[in-house]
């Protein structure tokens, strides 16, 4: 037993490399880079999205922390997810909350960009307490969420037809590596997962997912109720792939540290999947009463 357990720890750090390029370039393969650029254009888009994404994110988490009696590993987990808006399973959310694709597809890549320069400049002066560098964030951030995600876009928009291809194995490549990265995590920090059942990190991750969604939603002024639910989900939810990398790079990191980025995913994942139906009868019954 002891020598499997080594095995996945030793296996752990490559998987969560496959499993952050993976997940970013299928990300990527659903992006078109002309008419992402056409809404990036857009001054009240970028304002909204570094506002929400590097300012009120930032604010909110460090709001929970000085409000809720939390473990310090638990905070630098908050404080640094804060940093890293849009989950890559957000697309498959905007059917069913009657999202905006396009507005999505110039939504992700910013958020991936945005998370690969801004995290590595901010998280240094947010968290204090750790050894963490510009340099030991910015490198492995650039290299496995930045760069795949462009590559991905870059084929998308000047060769559909080989994007279209390979969507599906990589695609399956990224759910498969998602479930494998989640089940090792599990065996190996199952016991400090069960150790924050009596903590408040549950509680400080679904305020911290809640209040984002609703500030997102009600200050898109001047975005249709479709872009709003697209700016809602991805703020509300977080590029867990980047949180985890951010996570592994501090010196000497703590299990719970790690557990918690997992508990994170897997409770992210629930509470999306409960709210998109809900945003998308809203949006359904709006478009009756308008009629």
């Amino acid at each position: 037993m002891d020598t499997f357990m080594q095995f996945c720890q030793t296996m752990f750090n490559p998987l969560v490399m496959v499993f952050t390029i993976s997940n970013l370039f299928s990300m990527g393969l659903q992006v078109n880079l002309g008419k992402m650029f056409r809404i990036v254009r857009n001054p009240k888009f970028l304002g909204l999205t570094i506002g929400l994404g590097w300012v009120i994110g930032p604010a909110v988490a460090y709001l929970i922390s000085v409000l809720l009696p939390l473990d310090n590993a638990y905070i630098i987990v908050l404080l640094i997810g804060s940093l890293a808006p849009c989950a890559p399973f957000l697309p498959p959310l905007l059917p069913k909350a009657h999202g905006d694709v396009v507005f999505a597809g110039a939504f992700i890549p910013v958020a991936a960009i945005g998370t690969s320069l801004l995290m590595p400049l901010i998280a240094p002066m947010l968290v204090k307490g750790i050894d963490l560098s510009v340099m030991s964030l910015l490198k492995p951030l650039l290299m496995t969420v930045l760069i795949p995600l462009l590559i991905g876009a870059v084929i998308n928009t000047y060769a559909s037809k080989v994007a279209d291809k390979i969507f599906k194995p990589v695609k399956k490549l990224a759910g498969l590596t998602t479930l494998l990265t989640t089940i090792f995590c599990i065996m190996l920090y199952y016991k400090q997962m069960w150790a924050t059942a009596g903590s408040m990190a549950m509680l400080s991750l679904t305020i911290f997912m809640v209040v984002m969604a609703v500030i997102s939603f009600y200050s898109g002024f001047g975005l249709n109720r479709s872009e709003k639910v697209v700016l809602s989900l991805g703020m509300g939810t977080r590029n867990i792939a980047a949180v985890l990398i951010g996570v592994l790079t501090i010196a000497n990191v703590q299990p719970n540290m790690v557990a918690m980025v997992v508990i994170w995913t897997l409770w992210s994942i629930i509470l999306s999947y409960i709210i998109a139906p809900i945003m998308g009868k809203r949006a359904a019954k709006n478009v009756l009463n308008n009629n």
